[in-house]
C-alpha cells in the first residue's frame, strides 16, 4: 500500500510522520515544512506560515487527521464540519485551501465563493439550493457578506436555505456529509444575518476555530 505519511510536490518528497504499516504518527514539525512549501506552490513565494497562527493550523491538522486524542482536547468533534472565523485578511480561506492537500486520500471538498451562489440563485432559482444540497463536501467561503438572491421578485436568504439544505443531509447520511466555511462575522452577527433557527443548525454543523479578532491583514 502506499505511504500516507509521505508526500511528493515538484519532485521533492516530504515525509508527515512516520508510517507503521497501518497508521500515521504524524509530527507537527514536519507538517509545517510541508504545509510551508505547498503554500508557496500554490500561492507564490511571498507565502508564509506566521508562528502566532500555529495554535489554528494544529487544531485544523488534528481534525484533518483524525487525531481523536487531541480533537477531544481541543474541543473538537471530527464527525462535524469545520467554521473557520476570523477578521479579513488572516488568510482563513488560504488556509482551507492548503490543509485539504495534507491529507490526498481523504475526500476533498470544494472551495465557493458564497457570492457566486447568491448570483447563481439569481440566474436559476431553486436549482441552486438543490445543486448545493447535495453529496459533494463544499467549503463556503465568505459566507456572511454575501448579497440576498433575487428570483422573479421573489427574495431569499440564500445561504441560509443552503445550509438548512445540508443539515438535513448531514442527518440524513449520519453525519458522513460534512460542510465546511470560512466567515469573517462572529457568532451575533451570523445569527442577525440568518435567523436563529440557521444559527442553531450551524451549531450542530460545525466546529468554530477562530483567529484571534485583532490578527492582522497579511494582504497588506
Amino acid at each position: 500500500m502506499d505511504n500516507p505519511s509521505k508526500i511528493t510536490e515538484g519532485g521533492i518528497e516530504y515525509a508527515l510522520g512516520k508510517f507503521d504499516g497501518k497508521n500515521v504518527i504524524y509530527d507537527f514539525d514536519l507538517i509545517l515544512i510541508y504545509l510551508n512549501a505547498k503554500g508557496k506552490l500554490l500561492f507564490g513565494e511571498h507565502f508564509k506560515i506566521y508562528n502566532h497562527d500555529h495554535v489554528i493550523i494544529r487544531k485544523l491538522c488534528y481534525y484533518l487527521i483524525k487525531d481523536h486524542q487531541n480533537c477531544k482536547k481541543d474541543n473538537i468533534d471530527p464527525d462535524k464540519g469545520l467554521l473557520l472565523s476570523g477578521p479579513v485578511g488572516c488568510g482563513k480561506t488560504s488556509l482551507m485551501k492548503l490543509i485539504r492537500h495534507l491529507t490526498p486520500l481523504q475526500r476533498p471538498y470544494e472551495i465557493i465563493p458564497c457570492r457566486n451562489i447568491a448570483f447563481s440563485f439569481n440566474h436559476l432559482g431553486f436549482k441552486t439550493i438543490e445543486d448545493y444540497g447535495n453529496t459533494k463536501f463544499f467549503c463556503f467561503d465568505d459566507l456572511g457578506i454575501e448579497p440576498s438572491g433575487r428570483y422573479y421578485g421573489k427574495d431569499l436568504n440564500v445561504m441560509g436555505e443552503v445550509l438548512l439544505s445540508r443539515y438535513e443531509l448531514y442527518l440524513q447520511t449520519k453525519h458522513k456529509i460534512k460542510t465546511h466555511a470560512t466567515t469573517n462575522l462572529n457568532a451575533e452577527e451570523l445569527e442577525e444575518r440568518y435567523g436563529n433557527r440557521v444559527r442553531s443548525r450551524m451549531r450542530e454543523l460545525f466546529n468554530l476555530i477562530a483567529f484571534d479578532k485583532n490578527s492582522k491583514d497579511k494582504r497588506s
